[in-house]
């Protein structure tokens, strides 16, 4: 079975996105939007009902949702808030911040997940446990533009100009964007909102394997392409951006994704693949779609299983594989799915190891070295990329 009907089957019955992307190249290993439809319908024409079918399902079959589908990041965008801070030099990674479940700002209270909070925690813990006080901490110190220009750095809040129509751009916001779209003075608890990926940010699936790919190759800036050949002659890969990014930056993000995934107590640690050779690194993200009052907090914040389906959370998870020398990158989100954790990584780990597992030229790599080999050189034009059965 190939990569794309395997991803297919396995958010069936969801509405839900997937991206898996090459690293080294930025090709586009498979792009799947759930539920789908039958384009054939519209060749012969639709009956009124098959078009209100479509057009009333709360699923959205009619929309791409890998271009199309803009989502707040959640979580995920907190490796975009950390090296934004790590580049403008206002936190050391080791510098460790306590989380007691909340910090207060006027007379508003910004809440860790984690009701009791994390205590000291430094950078790579904050991206293994997703505490949402460290980085409200941190994008309070680095501020709104400089996210918002890492934010666009790693193809956030700009279209990638894959080949596919479609594409939306996202948003990802600054205090001149909220001037001239408002007229109104951005605020600091805006700040606070974005740093967990929440507030104006929203994303794309396809942004999203952008980022883990340009986070996984150590901060090249490749481009998601998808058609290989045109009348039978190759096309020319897209060029790379140049990012700038430290190493020594970019190698903390590296660790705490890592950690995320593979070391206890990390949130998809349950996702983890049980091949170390193939381990997958990542972050899990879940994006709230409703704002919770201090009278819910009071009496007990609801369950996502305790709303109609349209107010339940956006689970999501981003990641890339294997840690030793990535190679594919991979986005997943369900939408209203609930917590990260529990509906995107699982969905995000059957792929990845799928992928992983029947690439030829990888594992080729593999069984020449024991450990993969350089993988600098494999893949990096079209006609050497081997077929992905």
């Amino acid at each position: 079975m190939d990569i794309q009907r395997y991803a297919t089957q396995r958010v069936r019955g969801e509405s839900a996105s997937v991206v898996v992307m090459d690293v080294l190249t930025g090709e586009l290993v498979s792009i799947v939007s759930a539920p789908g439809f039958d384009p054939n319908l519209f060749n012969v024409g639709l009956s009124q009902a098959e078009w209100d079918g479509l057009t009333n399902n709360e699923l959205n079959p009619l929309v791409n949702k890998t271009l199309a589908g803009q989502y707040p990041p959640g979580s995920t965008y907190k490796m975009i808030v950390a090296l934004a801070a790590l580049e403008a030099g206002v936190i050391s990674p080791h510098r460790k911040i306590n989380c007691a479940g909340k910090v207060t700002l006027g007379n508003h209270d910004f809440h860790c997940w984690k009701r009791g909070g994390h205590g000291p925690v430094n950078m790579v813990d904050a991206i293994k446990q997703s505490c949402n006080v460290y980085f409200y901490e941190v994008g309070k110190r680095v501020g709104i533009d400089k996210i918002e220009e890492m934010s666009r750095r790693f193809g956030l809040g700009d279209q990638l100009a894959v080949d596919m129509a479609g594409e939306k751009k996202g948003l990802v916001p600054s205090r001149g964007w909220k001037r001239a779209t408002t007229g109104i003075s951005w605020q600091q608890g805006e700040t606070l909102n974005a740093s967990i990926g929440q507030g104006y940010v929203l994303t794309t699936p396809l942004q999203l394997a952008t980022m883990s790919a340009r986070i996984a190759n150590g901060g090249v800036g490749v481009r998601p392409w998808l058609i290989r050949s045109v009348g039978g002659r190759l096309r020319e890969m897209p060029q790379t951006i140049p990012m700038g990014i430290q190493p020594e930056h970019m190698k903390i993000i590296q660790d705490g994704m890592n950690a995320v995934v593979n070391v206890p107590g990390g949130t998809a640690f349950r996702s983890r693949l049980p091949d170390d050779d193939l381990a997958m690194a990542g972050k899990t993200g879940t994006a709230l779609v409703r704002r919770i009052s201090r009278e819910e907090r009071a009496r007990g914040v609801l369950k996502n299983e305790e709303l109609p389906w349209k107010f339940r959370d956006h689970a999501l998870f981003v990641g890339y594989g294997p840690v030793a020398n990535p190679r594919y990158s991979i986005a997943v989100i369900v939408d209203h799915g609930g917590g990260g954790s529990r509906a995107a990584a699982p969905v995000a780990k059957d792929i990845m190891a799928r992928v992983l597992t029947r690439d030829p030229m990888r594992m080729a790599a593999y069984e020449q070295t024991g450990r993969g080999g350089d993988v600098t050189s494999l893949g990096m034009r079209g006609d050497q990329i081997g077929e992905r059965g």
